[in-house]
């Protein structure tokens, strides 16, 4: 199975359950999709065996052969390029890599060369494989990298998939081709808000899902009743505890100090197989 861990809100855990949920399982793939700021690496403390470069394609103008027309700047919706009557200019902070502007001029003025926008890293922790991006700093896309994430997929274990913070394009590109979705939230009005958009984000993308609900006992019973109200299952509820708090501020996965959860854990991937079978 693929198994993403998601949710509107940051801070609200997912990482935690990731992590936990992957120690608990013997043939497993980890992967880290938060990209901008990876920590998966942080309390698995992997021995990182393989790194690649992550590269896109960008723009570079010949003004030998560019004649102003000014048609790649109209092709291009994301305004990467401007025009004018001496010189084009190339923003590749706005550029999306699709190429269609060295395709669109009729100069063949235009050619792309290969910009690196980050990394993916890959190692062994234990029984469990890890896969992590980094974005260089002050690159603003980190979508490309998710997509070298996902591409070391091996289906012939279960994967799991720690998602970026909210819901906008790299949640979108971590959580699509899973076959389930765990929503990780928080019993806050904040962890609520958040909570309801994401629920809309997976209906419509049509993945099943199930709730995990972190720091119980904190906040209100807004976020029980709403799961109840749209006949959302709650999976797993993990207690506002010092003990679990002492040991993630430690670095330290709680599932490995505390063995009871290692059940509770495999209980909650039994549940999520037999949510996906429905």
């Amino acid at each position: 199975m693929i198994v993403s861990i998601a949710s509107g809100k940051g801070g609200t855990g997912k990482t935690t359950v990731a992590v936990n949920l992957a120690l608990a399982l013997s043939h497993v793939q980890l992967l880290d999709c938060d990209v901008e700021e990876p920590n998966v690496h942080l309390l698995l403390k992997p021995e990182v065996n393989q790194v690649k470069p992550v590269c896109v394609s960008i723009p570079r103008i010949n003004e030998e052969l560019c004649n102003h027309c000014g048609k790649c700047a109209e092709f291009c919706e994301y305004n990467a390029l401007f025009v004018s009557a001496e010189k084009v200019l190339v923003f590749p902070e706005l550029c999306h890599n699709c190429g269609g502007c060295a395709i669109i001029c009729p100069n063949h003025a235009i050619v792309e060369e290969k910009h690196q926008i980050g990394r993916i890293k890959m190692g062994i922790a234990g029984k469990a494989e890890l896969v992590y991006g980094e974005l260089e700093v002050g690159e603003p896309m980190s979508v490309p990298i998710i997509r070298e994430v996902k591409k070391q997929i091996d289906r012939s274990k279960n994967v799991i998939l720690d998602s970026p913070p909210g819901t906008s394009c790299p949640v979108i590109e971590t959580v699509r081709g899973s076959d389930f979705c765990l929503l990780v939230t928080e019993p806050t009005p904040f962890g609520l808000h958040d909570l309801k958009i994401a629920v809309h984000v997976l209906k419509n993308m049509k993945i099943p899902f199930g709730v995990v609900i972190n720091r119980a006992g904190v906040g209100d019973k807004k976020v029980y009743e709403y799961c109840k109200e749209e006949h959302t299952p709650i999976l797993l509820e993990i207690p506002f505890q010092r003990r679990i708090a002492e040991l993630y501020s430690r670095g330290i996965p709680f599932s490995q100090e505390m063995p009871e959860w290692k059940e509770k854990f495999q209980t909650l991937f039994n549940q999520i197989e037999r949510q996906d079978t429905k």
